[in-house]
């Protein structure tokens, strides 16, 4: 590890600087270094974003082409897992009752963080395209 990155770390350890903080410096650490040398391979930057992006002609004599961009953080998803834990057993098996009602079959009790760490990493392998005539669909990680 590098000293600038270290100083980094440390100051977010002593509460100077904030996560978001600490990751702005992070990234822009990381785009002032040379290029590696010839042949050495980079690790791949981990995925911060799910996209899904829909362009549309419109066909029906409407107001023309139209365009949807959701770029949904993945650290939501994160937060989301850590919440679980903060509700009541009794709480979760009537949720997992009332999903499971509405077609949704997911055991609550069962999600864990680590779990959302395997399914990001599956996500970064997946790009969907979907194409026809008059409309584009694209599902990516970013």
């Amino acid at each position: 590890m590098n000293e600038q990155r270290r100083q980094i770390l440390q100051m977010l350890a002593e509460g100077k600087i904030t996560a978001d903080e600490a990751e702005r410096l992070i990234n822009a650490l990381e785009r002032d270094q040379p290029e590696s040398p010839s042949g050495a391979v980079r690790p791949k930057p981990r995925p911060k974003y799910l996209r899904v992006v829909v362009s549309s002609e419109d066909s029906t004599g409407g107001d023309g082409a139209s365009r949807i961009n959701v770029r949904v953080p993945l650290q939501l998803l994160r937060a989301g897992v850590r919440l679980t834990s903060l509700i009541p057993p009794q709480a979760l098996t009537q949720l997992n009752a009332k999903l499971d009602k509405s077609g949704v079959p997911i055991d609550l009790t069962q999600l864990k963080p680590q779990h959302i760490e395997e399914l990001i990493e599956q996500l970064d392998e997946l790009t969907v395209d979907v194409d026809d005539a008059d409309s584009k669909v694209q599902v990516f990680c970013e």
